[in-house]
């Protein structure tokens, strides 16, 4: 049985919300719930091949935690990377086309839904190895610290990569070297499929920095407020200049791990129980019509035009050409023999 998310101070504070910024929060999460759910129904027409890994209830954490960043940080993930891509400012279209595989995707239809990049945007994938993406974001920090910058790079994990050996070895780089990093764990408690309490003998992963020296918390990622006040401490802390935090985002996947897991390790009960108590975008439209930052029909309003752009961007992944054959030698390091 999952753990419900902890009532933040911030889910609970007096302080009432800045509309401006509210509503933007509001309109990226939903963005993202709108895209994945669009996207399921693509990979269940067949529109869509290979593993999909759908971010849909834990949009707060991404959404949070890219408004505590300026130009030039950086954030790589794993593979559930289509949230990140979003909140990163990228292209639903160029998002949506890579996953149907199309010549007008992210990676030209060869990446598929776990690898895609934009140096632009300045989001470094998107990696299919579990955990792999954690010891290139340390690296991406060191680069910052290397050529002088006050860039902080924003490395994103799982509570199942959390066990992984080389996450560990990063820690300790990090440390070591004080490098500008916040290492952002996206507890949703079940991994692949096994439980943190059945796979975890420390289930409270922010301590995991502890022998490395490593500050961190653990911050309910349910509130898009509470991400982003404790991401705002863990970023000023890492581009200041005292090295690597942690942080761990108490969160829930509401599908499976990806969209072939039926995900019967757990009740549904308690899938509708989280999703009744603890969502991060009904619970940020109660404040807003709570407190009269918005009406039903601003918010039916956005919701419409969020359906547009989803539904632009799948038209556009249907219309756009499959790849030419000639991409299969593109962009591949190949040894040539020498004559």
């Amino acid at each position: 049985m999952a753990k419900a998310p902890s009532k933040s101070k911030s889910s609970t504070r007096k302080n009432k919300l800045n509309r401006e910024e509210a509503l933007k929060f509001y309109r990226d999460m939903l963005l993202i719930r709108r895209f994945e759910e669009r996207a399921g129904q693509l990979y269940g027409m067949g529109k869509i091949a290979g593993f999909c890994h759908l971010y849909i209830g834990q949009e707060a954490v991404v959404t949070g935690m890219q408004a505590c960043l300026k130009e030039g940080d950086q954030v790589i993930t794993g593979y559930r990377d289509h949230g990140h891509m979003l909140a990163c400012d990228m292209d639903p279209k160029g998002v949506m086309a890579e996953l149907t595989g199309r010549a007008d995707g992210y990676s030209k239809g060869k990446g598929g839904s776990m690898h895609m990049f934009s140096k632009e945007k300045n989001f470094y994938g998107g990696h299919g190895i579990v955990g792999a993406q954690v010891p290139i974001g340390t690296g991406l920090a060191f680069s910052n610290k290397y050529r002088g910058t006050d860039n902080v790079c924003l490395a994103y994990f799982g509570d199942g990569a959390a066990n992984q050996g080389q996450v560990y070895e990063s820690f300790n780089m990090a440390s070591l070297w004080d490098l500008p990093v916040v290492y952002v764990i996206e507890n949703n408690q079940y991994a692949m499929g096994t439980s943190v309490a059945r796979a975890s003998a420390e289930i409270e992963l922010f301590k995991r920095g502890i022998s490395f020296e490593i500050e961190g918390e653990e911050v309910d990622g349910m509130d898009v407020y509470a991400v982003k006040e404790a991401g705002e401490k863990a970023v000023k802390y890492a581009r200041s200049g005292k090295g690597p935090y942690i942080l761990e985002m108490k969160t829930y996947r509401y599908r499976g791990h990806s969209m072939s897991d039926p995900a019967k390790y757990r009740k549904r009960e308690e899938v509708d129980d989280i999703r009744t108590h603890h969502d991060p975008i009904d619970g940020l439209k109660a404040r807003l019509l709570k407190e009269e930052l918005a009406t039903e029909d601003d918010l039916k309003a956005l919701d419409k035009e969020i359906k547009d752009i989803v539904k632009a961007a799948a038209d556009f992944s249907l219309d756009s050409p499959e790849p030419d054959p000639s991409e299969l030698w593109t962009d591949v390091l190949r040894e040539v023999e020498s004559v």
